[in-house]
Parts: structure tokens; C-alpha cells; sequence
């Protein structure tokens, strides 16, 4: 959530950053501004009028004491008119700030000025790219063939138990989703991560939190009964371990990192680009979250980064890493950048992570300071990345490392799956 202080010290500037995010309601920003100042003065009005209610009462008293109750009656008169323009004024200050509030969540967060302009995917910053697509031989065919071949995952099966979009893992497919979210969790925890095992539902406070709501309610599954949501990401209730909490600047970065099953009821996605593992409703996703010091968090997004791309690397995926435009940036995200892997069998790049930092949204919303050692309390930076979001990781190496006799698994994965060949 933006800050009504920065909007006020700032306005042309926020303007300009949020036009970059395509945002059309800019007028609602002086809107906001002639709100608080409504406020302000409203506030003044209703403590001046309870500061001179309270100095009555003490007079009223004092004048009852000295047996002089005709005009102790007539402050009593006052008094009560006081405290009802107080009463009022506290009643018109709740609406007040209840619009203000409406408006300014439904600002998203600021990019950063190293965000390009841009309106649509196409117009992402390729800032990065390693390795060689692989020449497949003349029969090689796309993962949703080969998962069939090699009895790997049902989809028939998932569409029977839950619907489309909630896959059956099988056989050695099993085994692999079970090897890469053991080695992406081994792999953050070298790296100085804590493993924390959340919970996959969250409440309001928490899609609140992290910017899920009121901005993706339609894209998360609602248990009603319980007002309960489905995670669309562990990044929601690992960043929300921190909510309404003030840190201490010397435990500063915090590090976590977590797997989850992710729900997303993914709506108005679907077509035939999308088959098999390339879009679920359900999938695996191991997520690291940082907290950080707002001096160091651009620091500690590139060692995010860095960390994403060793995994693809050892999974011996050729990869790119894109700058998301303004108008491809998610709601809460300061700076995103996105990881492709190249699918040979399908030709086109698919996306397996997103590593963003949010700076002071989050932690606005979420209430979450740290104390420095001199000075007032202040917001932290948070952080997160896939490392990784298993379906098209998945995808991509079935087709990538297919043979005429089978697919062969990378050898950083082999002591965790336990075999080095699907035949």
C-alpha cells in the first residue's frame, strides 16, 4: 500500500511512476489528498471540541461546588452540544477515512524507475540468457505425449477426481516432482534460507498482506464457511509470519524459504496453448521470501536472481531472464524479473519464475517494521521468487532430454529421484 505522505511530498512523481503501470484513475490520487486534508481539519475540530467539553466538566464541577447551579446549567447546556459536534465529527472522520482507504489500496505499488514502458509481454527487457536449445530427434513430441508413453501423469484421472487443471503424478513422474522439490529446498537452504512448512489456506488479513486482496480475489479458490482462502503462492503466508510485527534491524535479512501445493483457479486462461503442464490449477512451487533492509534490497534481489539461475543451470536448462514492462508488472511488484526455459518439443518459452522486489507495499499493509538502532521505527523491503514453480520445469525437461530410448534426467537430480533414465 502506498504511503499518503510519499503521495503528498511527491504527487507529479507517483503519477508518473503509476502511468507506467497502465493505472487510469490518477485523478483519484488529489481526490485522496483533499480527503486527508478534510481529515486533518476535521480531527482538530472534534479534539478541540472534546478539549473544551473536558474543561467544562472540570468548570461544572467546580461551580456546583460553590452552590452556583444555574450557570453550572447552562455549561451543562454547552457541554452537551459539544460533545455531540464531537460525536458527529468522529462519525464523519470514520467515513472520511474509510473512502480514503477504498482509494488508496486500490492503488498497486510503484515501479522502479529501472522498470521500461511498456504495455504488453512482448515489450519485456531480455536482460540475460544462457545455454543452447537441444536439437531433439525427428520423433520427439511435446511433454503431454511423452507423459502418456512413460505413464508418468494422469490428467484423465485428475479431471474424474477433482477436474481439469489437478493433475495425477505417477510412477517415476512422482518421483521426479518429489526429487526437484527436495533439491530446490536442499539447494535455499545452502544458500542460507530457513525451511518453513505454512499453511496452503490464509485468511483476509493476510490476502490483504501481501496485495492478493482485494486486487486477485477472483483468481483465488474461497472456502466460504470459513472465509478462507486457497494459496495462489507460499510467498502469502510466508511473508505474512511477519505481520503486525516490529523487527530488530540487526536480524535483518530475514530468510525463508518453503514448499507448498499453489491453487489458482486460473479463469478465462485457457486454450490450446496451454495443454498439459503449462497451465494447472494446482502445482508445486518451492518460494524463498526475503526481508530486508530497505538500503540493501536491490542488493539482495540480484543474489535472489543469481540463486534462480543456479538451479536452471544445474538442471542444464537453457534459460532468459526478462525485465517485466510497467503494464506486465503484478499489483504489489516494485521491480520483476521473470525466468523462461526454452521447450524445445513445444519451440516457444515458458515461464518458471518470477522474482520481485515490493519494497515498502507489503510491509505498509502488513504493518511490519523494523527498529533502527537510532530514529523512528521503519518499513522493511520484502522479497520473493519461484525457486522454483515445478509444472513447465517439469515440462521442460521431459522434452528436452528425450531420446529415441527414453528421457534422461540431469545429473544433479539423480541422487534424489534415484534413476537416471525414464524408460
Amino acid at each position: 500500500m502506498l504511503q499518503i505522505q510519499t503521495i503528498r511530498e511527491n504527487l507529479e512523481d507517483v503519477k508518473r511512476k503509476l502511468a507506467k503501470k497502465l493505472v487510469k484513475n490518477l485523478d483519484d490520487l488529489d481526490e485522496l489528498l483533499r480527503l486527508d486534508d478534510e481529515k486533518r481539519q476535521l480531527k482538530v475540530s472534534v479534539e478541540n471540541n472534546q478539549a473544551e467539553a473536558n474543561q467544562l466538566a472540570k468548570k461544572i464541577g467546580e461551580l456546583m461546588k460553590a452552590g452556583q447551579k444555574e450557570e453550572a446549567e447552562q455549561l451543562k447546556l454547552r457541554s452537551t452540544e459539544l460533545k455531540e459536534l464531537a460525536r458527529q465529527g468522529e462519525e464523519e472522520l470514520k467515513s472520511l477515512e474509510e473512502k480514503s482507504f477504498q482509494i488508496l489500496v486500490s492503488f498497486p505499488n510503484m515501479p522502479s524507475d529501472e522498470v521500461p514502458e511498456g504495455k504488453t509481454p512482448e515489450e519485456n527487457i531480455n536482460v540475460y540468457q544462457w545455454g543452447e536449445v537441444p536439437t531433439l530427434h525427428e520423433a520427439a513430441v511435446p511433454h503431454w505425449d511423452l507423459i502418456k508413453k512413460y505413464d508418468l501423469i494422469d490428467f484423465e484421472l485428475g479431471v474424474k477426481i477433482a477436474g481439469a487443471g489437478f493433475p495425477v503424478y505417477k510412477n517415476k513422474g512422482a518421483r521426479l516432482q518429489r526429487a526437484l522439490i527436495n533439491f530446490f529446498l536442499d539447494e535455499a537452504t545452502k544458500a542460507g534460507y530457513t525451511e518453513v512448512q505454512p499453511p496452503i489456506v490464509v485468511n483476509a488479513d493476510s490476502g490483504f498482506g501481501t496485495g492478493q486482496l482485494p486486487d486477485k480475489e477472483g483468481q483465488m479458490y474461497h472456502v466460504t464457511a470459513d472465509e478462507l482462502y486457497l494459496i495462489p503462492t507460499a510467498e502469502v503466508p510466508i511473508t505474512n509470519l511477519y505481520r503486525d510485527v516490529i523487527l530488530k534491524e540487526e536480524d535483518l535479512p530475514i530468510k525463508n524459504v518453503g514448499y507448498t501445493p499453489c491453487f489458482r483457479r486460473e479463469a478465462g486462461a485457457w486454450g490450446a496453448h496451454v495443454r498439459g503442464l503449462n497451465r494447472l490449477h494446482q502445482f508445486d512451487k518451492v518460494e524463498i521470501v526475503q526481508l530486508a533492509h530497505p538500503d540493501s534490497s536491490y542488493q539482495i534481489l540480484e543474489e535472489m536472481v543469481k540463486h534462480v539461475q543456479g538451479l536452471l543451470e544445474k538442471l542444464e536448462l537453457p534459460y532468459r531472464i526478462l525485465r517485466l514492462c510497467g503494464g506486465d508488472m503484478g499489483f504489489s511488484s516494485a521491480l520483476t524479473y521473470d525466468f523462461e526455459t526454452y521447450s524445445a518439443a513445444q519451440q516457444r518459452w515458458l515461464e518458471v519464475s518470477s522474482t520481485s522486489n515490493f519494497e515498502s507495499f507489503q510491509a505498509n499493509r502488513m504493518k511490519c517494521r523494523f527498529k533502527p538502532k537510532e530514529g523512528k521505527n521503519q518499513l522493511v523491503h520484502t522479497l520473493n521468487g519461484s525457486a522454483l514453480a515445478l509444472p513447465r520445469i517439469v515440462a521442460t525437461l521431459l522434452e528436452n532430454n528425450q531420446t529415441p530410448e527414453g528421457i534422461r534426467i540431469p545429473k544433479a537430480l539423480v541422487p534424489y529421484t534415484g534413476f537416471d533414465f525414464i524408460s
